[in-house]
């Protein structure tokens, strides 16, 4: 049973994702709601690899995020067998990833859970992001 994360894995899984081009948040996310939801601030990218709710969630909103949620967990779950690491790992890996390909404006979650609005310079991310 791994115990923690390793630099090797982490980049491992980053190259999977990757090479795999499923690293970007683009998994069944071009729902005019969820792109409207995302570019008003409603929802963003979290730093375990999953979207949350910023804010003012309906419940066709929490749909759309809890859907989009149980998609990117499969994906990962198969992903992270293939790369030899576990769920979490590879989780992790993606937020990320997907944290650094926030546009200006976009919402994200700092390691600390605070959402903050992506501006012009790098996003914060999780000290073990590779």
């Amino acid at each position: 049973m791994k115990t923690g994360l390793t630099r090797a894995t982490l980049a491992l899984s980053a190259a999977a994702l990757a090479l795999t081009g499923l690293a970007a948040p683009a998994l069944a996310q071009r729902d005019p709601a969820y792109e409207a939801a995302r570019q008003t601030g409603k929802v963003g990218e979290k730093p375990d690899g999953y979207l949350g709710v910023v804010a003012g969630a309906d419940a066709a909103l929490q749909k759309i995020v809890n859907d989009i949620n149980i998609k990117r967990r499969a994906l990962y779950a198969q992903k992270a067998q293939a790369a030899n690491a576990t769920l979490e790992e590879y989780a992790l890996t993606a937020g990320c990833l997907a944290i650094s390909r926030t546009a200006p404006g976009e919402k994200y979650m700092t390691p600390d859970g605070k959402w903050m609005t992506r501006g012009a310079g790098a996003p914060i991310r999780d000290p073990r992001c590779p």
